[in-house]
């Protein structure tokens, strides 16, 4: 009875390659055994020594060898192969794993996400299609079977990165007896429809969108402060150390007319302020001294007896005003006021009274 409870496992790799292994150093301690097999059904079978042995510790605990048919049989004996210890017959097809699925694609349209992959050559309907995904705020996988080889799943957030790994499962009971899926396919990161090294790469495009941003606030923080203090500069600047004036703009005709040449300039200039002296210059004044005798006759012909003061004595005595007030009132027999004084003309001369 012992033989009917050895413990194996039986793995049909995509039908292409079986794997068949026992718990040796339990089943059989400090005994080695030996492994055959054969595909053939009836009386007339041929049985095959393992090609490939896998050991555990120097002991032989399974074998590894091609998939040639459905039906197998397996027997474990002895080192010698004298006694039998263990004999099985097995369907192969209902132990398949099938292989990771190939040419994965994903396809984004708003928050549905749909994914495919090639259809494998052998029983299709068997298997299924299995997406699992997870953003980096969930803590368990969320998980979504197909038909193969479509599956879609609605609802992403397109501010999310999210993990998404993908699978082939065999279906239990009909095609397996055992719950056999194929291993995952590598691990891809998306985010919004862009494939991603990683989710920390979203973290880290987050934190340097920040840097960026603050780095630009910063300069032109800088940048203001600095033309504060450029213009606080500038009118100390002028304040304590006023522009020296450009001789270009006070002597434009020098540079405009004479090409610079100083000494071309001044003499024009000195020949057009000797014309302009001869021009205005006014006649001088020349104040006579009369007597005292000429001043009263004058003043009897001109009306009655007044006491005057003339323009000519005053210039005798020195006194400038009268001097100015002679040379620049014209010669004409009115009487003017000024300062208070009313004055006396004729052709010879300027009584004030």
């Amino acid at each position: 009875g012992w033989k009917d409870a050895v413990s194996t496992t039986i793995i049909n790799f995509n039908n292409e390659k079986m794997q068949i292994t026992w718990a040796a150093r339990e089943l059989f301690p400090c005994k080695n055994v030996s492994f055959s097999y054969t595909f053939d059904e009836g009386k007339n079978k041929v049985w095959k020594s393992c090609p490939t042995y896998l050991l555990d510790e120097d002991y032989n605990s399974g074998c590894l060898f091609k998939t040639e048919g459905p039906t197998l049989a397996i027997s474990i004996r002895n080192s010698d192969g004298s006694e039998e210890l263990f004999s099985k017959t097995l369907k192969s097809d209902f132990y398949i794993k099938p292989n990771p699925p190939e040419n994965v694609t994903f396809f984004w349209k708003a928050d549905t996400v749909t994914v495919s992959c090639n259809k494998p050559e052998r029983a299709v309907k068997c298997l299924r299609l299995e997406l699992q995904y997870k953003s980096k705020f969930d803590k368990d996988w969320q998980s979504r079977t197909s038909k193969c080889c479509s599956v879609g799943e609605q609802g992403f957030d397109p501010r999310k990165c999210y993990s998404f790994r993908v699978r082939l499962k065999r279906l239990v009971p009909y095609c397996n007896v055992v719950n056999y899926s194929s291993d995952w396919e590598a691990e891809t990161f998306w985010m919004n429809g862009t494939l991603l090294d990683s989710c920390n790469d979203d973290i880290k495009s987050q934190s340097n969108t920040v840097t960026v941003l603050s780095g630009l606030l910063a300069v032109l923080l800088i940048t203001l402060v600095l033309l504060i203090l450029l213009c606080k500069w500038q009118r100390l600047q002028k304040s304590v150390m006023p522009a020296i004036p450009d001789p270009k703009y006070i002597f434009a005709d020098l540079f405009s007319d004479h090409n610079g040449n100083f000494q071309e300039w001044i003499d024009k200039t000195d020949h057009a302020m000797v014309q302009t002296k001869l021009e205005y210059e006014e006649p001088e004044c020349i104040i006579e001294a009369e007597s005292q005798q000429e001043d009263e006759k004058n003043s009897d012909k001109q009306g009655p007896q007044e006491k005057s003061f003339s323009f000519s004595r005053a210039a005798e005595n020195n006194d400038p005003k009268a001097s100015q007030i002679a040379c620049l009132m014209p010669t004409s027999n009115t009487i003017a006021s000024f300062a208070g004084f009313q004055i006396l003309m004729n052709d010879d001369m300027y009584v004030m009274l």
